[in-house]
């Protein structure tokens, strides 16, 4: 208490005299070098402030140093970005270098936008960091690219026209890492948006991750191959279902859906033993590709107000799990007097891997239909 007593007469001694107690320094990113003065940081610097102008411009990487926390508070302005530039990044060496520097952690926030480079934001190797209330617009590759980034969150960011990739959760991709030792677990998407492209191939897409959660998101603009690409597949290729070992949840609610895909709405492809929780998902019109496309994982559907008649979800395994609750009485998987040995339903068993020839039912069930 006395320690306590004493520190506040001080503080208020030191205001009172004119004097800003130090403890920690903010300085103003200058406008003709973005990338030098980031590379030059002083080891004192807790906040840098893009307030110098109202448009930045740099043509390089902007590569993060480590720190402890780094705020970069982008002040409203706008940052515009070379075409080769990835924007704000990490440069890993190998995963033993990963593991070294795991611990900095970074708040980007507060740009009215980061336009171009092939990505916006490309971070890689951080705990706790938080993305949150700015606009990436037209990168070439992934607009917001996180490799191995855990416990992150990702909020209020407005993705606007990506010409390829929206945002993307992964494992590292550098010597050493795998896709059971680099994940992004744990990391929040909230309040998220995708304006796709005519070329957009992902809205969002989540790889070889554990515990994510996308929560109140939407995907709009012109149709993308996927708004949503699940996936714990090691080795990367999706000719086969998913085999890492310790993925084990995902959870999406509220998402909503503004406009038809080229492929499939969502893409789930996860181990057997992993839970993939999803509820009040609402697509805005009748999908002509299929809303689910389905390889593995536990499924659980809950609260789909509203599903048109022709909608469906393609299975692409013999013996999908899935329980549906709580859901319109069109989602349905029929009576056994209806269905085939390649349709349940909603349910359709199309573009199987081998030896998946009929449908086995031993693990799908409604419940509480709105009927």
């Amino acid at each position: 208490m006395i320690a306590r007593m004493l520190f506040r007469m001080i503080l208020i001694g030191l205001l009172l005299n004119g004097a800003k107690p130090s403890f920690g320094r903010v300085y103003v990113v200058p406008v003709e070098d973005v990338a030098g003065f980031f590379a030059r940081m002083p080891d004192d610097a807790t906040v840098v402030s893009f307030s110098a102008a109202p448009v930045y411009r740099c043509s390089f990487d902007i590569v993060l140093p480590d720190r402890q926390l780094l705020v970069i508070d982008g002040s409203g302005a706008k940052l515009i970005l070379g075409p080769n530039s990835n924007g704000f990044t990490r440069r890993i060496k190998d995963q033993q270098d990963a593991m070294r520097r795991i611990s900095s952690r970074y708040v980007i926030k507060d740009f009215a936008a980061i336009e171009g480079g092939l990505k916006g934001i490309d971070l890689a190797a951080s705990l706790g960091s938080t993305i949150s209330n700015l606009r990436l617009q037209g990168q070439s590759q992934v607009s917001l690219d996180l490799r191995f980034c855990l416990m992150c969150r990702i909020e209020m960011v407005l993705v606007t026209t990506p010409r390829a990739k929206g945002i993307q959760l992964r494992q590292g991709d550098w010597p050493g890492a795998s896709a059971t030792n680099s994940q992004c677990n744990s990391t929040i998407l909230a309040q998220c948006r995708v304006y796709c492209a005519s070329a957009t191939t992902r809205a969002f897409s989540v790889h070889n991750s554990g515990g994510v959660r996308l929560e109140d998101c939407i995907s709009e603009g012109h149709a993308p191959e996927h708004d949503l690409f699940l996936s714990a597949v090691m080795g990367g290729s999706e000719s086969r279902t998913a085999n890492n070992p310790v993925v084990k949840s995902f959870m999406l609610s509220n998402f909503h859906v503004e406009h038809r895909t080229r492929i499939a709405s969502i893409h789930v492809n996860m181990p057997a033993k992993a839970v993939v929780d999803m509820s009040n998902v609402y697509w805005n019109s009748p999908q002509s590709t299929p809303v689910i496309d389905y390889l593995g994982g536990q499924l659980n559907i809950s609260d789909i107000g509203w599903f048109a008649k022709g909608m469906r979800i393609r299975t692409r395994v013999a013996a999908p799990r899935m329980d549906v609750v709580r859901s319109h009485d069109l989602l349905s998987f029929g009576t056994e007097t209806d269905r085939s040995s390649t349709q349940a339903g909603v349910l359709i068993l199309e573009n199987t891997l081998p030896g998946h020839s009929s449908l086995v039912l031993d693990h799908v069930r409604v419940s509480r239909s709105s009927r």
